[in-house]
C-alpha cells in the first residue's frame, strides 16, 4: 500500500508524515467500506422487497434490536477511534522536542524570511540538517498568511502581532516546497519558497559557504540584499539622510573623524573593520550602538557589502 499512499499523498518527508498518512488512509478505507456496503445493501433490498403485484401489501415489520445497537454503536467507536488517533497526532505536533534548532520566519508580501540561531537571515530558501528537530517561530508583518509544506505534512497559520509555531523533523534529503495557503494579496500565489534538507557534513558546509545562489549572486546584489536582511537599513540610509548611522550614500571614499580625534579614510580595510569591531572607532556624532557582525556574515558577505557601498555614489 506503500505505493497508493505516496501516490495520494506524496513522499513522506518528516517524522510527522507517517502517522498524518496513516489517519488519513484509514479514514478514506472505513468511507470506501461503508460506501460500498450501503451501494450493496440498496441494490440487494430493491431486489428483495420490490413489489411483485400492484394488490400486494407491504408487511409490518417490526424493528431489531441487535441490528439498531450495531449499527449505531460500531460506527460510534469507529469515530472515538479516529478523534483519539488525530487528538495524539496533534498533540505531537504541536510539542516540539527539546534539543530543536529554533528558527525564526517572518512572512510578509510576499516573501518567506527566515532568520537562523546565528543571525543569519535568507529569503524564501531555509536549509535544515537531516534527521535533527526543527522549531518554527513564526509571525507576519502584514497579512494572515499560511505556512504549508506538503512534504512534511505540517501547515500553520502565520499572523500578525503575535507569534504561531511548528515544528519538524526531516527524515529524507532532497528539497521540499513551501507554500502559503491562505489568500494574501495578488501575489499570493507566486508566495513560494523552499526547504533544502541535507546530511550533517552538508549542513555544516552551508553554514560556512551559503547556498549556490549567494556564491553565484554578483557581489553587488549580494551586499543590497544584506542591507536590507540583515537588520543594516535600520541605521543606515541609503539617500544620504541621518539615521542611528552614517548613511551609505557617498561614504565611499570620505575621510571619517572619530570620537578620539583621529580620522581615517572609507575603504575596503575600513568598511570590514566597521562590521567585525564596530566599537573599535566610533564617528564623530554618533553612539556606539552597532552590534558586531563576527561569526554571523560570511567573507563574501562582507565583500557584498563593501562593492554595494561603492557603488552609492
Amino acid at each position: 500500500m506503500t505505493w497508493l499512499r505516496e501516490w495520494m499523498m506524496g513522499p513522506q518527508g518528516s517524522t510527522l508524515a507517517p502517522n498524518i498518512d496513516n489517519l488519513f488512509m484509514f479514514i478514506t478505507a472505513v468511507n470506501i467500506f461503508f460506501f460500498v456496503l450501503i451501494v450493496l445493501m440498496i441494490i440487494v433490498f430493491v431486489h428483495r422487497y420490490r413489489r411483485r403485484s400492484e394488490h400486494e401489501i407491504t408487511p409490518h415489520i417490526t424493528h431489531n434490536q441487535v441490528l439498531e445497537i450495531a449499527w449505531s454503536v460500531g460506527p460510534l467507536i469507529i469515530l472515538i477511534g479516529i478523534f483519539f488517533w488525530g487528538f495524539h497526532g496533534y498533540v505531537v505536533a504541536q510539542i516540539a522536542p527539546a534539543n530543536s534548532i529554533e528558527i525564526q520566519i517572518t512572512a510578509k508580501k510576499w516573501q518567506w524570511q527566515f532568520e537562523y540561531p546565528d543571525g543569519m537571515r535568507t529569503l524564501n530558501e531555509l536549509s535544515v540538517p537531516l534527521k535533527r528537530p526543527v522549531r518554527l517561530v513564526m509571525s507576519s508583518e502584514d497579512v494572515i498568511h499560511s505556512f504549508y509544506v506538503p512534504g512534511f505534512r505540517i501547515k500553520k497559520d502565520v499572523l500578525p502581532n503575535r507569534y504561531t509555531e511548528a515544528w519538524f523533523e526531516a527524515t529524507r534529503p532532497g528539497t521540499y516546497q513551501i507554500l502559503c495557503a491562505e489568500y494574501c494579496g495578488k501575489g499570493h500565489s507566486d508566495m513560494l519558497a523552499k526547504i533544502n534538507v541535507l546530511d550533517e557534513a552538508g549542513y555544516q558546509k552551508w553554514l560556512v559557504e551559503g547556498d549556490e545562489s549567494l556564491k553565484t549572486m554578483p557581489l553587488k546584489e549580494l551586499g543590497a540584499l544584506i542591507h536590507e536582511n540583515r537588520g543594516c537599513a535600520t541605521c543606515h540610509a541609503l539617500d544620504g539622510t541621518r539615521g542611528q548611522g552614517p548613511s551609505w550614500k557617498g561614504i565611499w571614499g570620505k575621510t571619517e573623524t572619530f570620537t578620539d580625534g583621529t580620522s581615517a579614510l572609507v575603504d575596503e580595510n575600513y568598511i570590514r573593520q566597521s562590521i567585525m569591531e564596530p566599537q573599535a572607532r566610533i564617528v564623530r556624532g554618533y553612539e556606539g550602538i552597532m552590534p558586531t557582525y563576527q561569526g554571523l556574515l560570511r567573507p563574501r558577505e562582507v565583500l557584498g557589502v563593501i562593492e554595494f557601498i561603492k557603488s552609492l555614489k
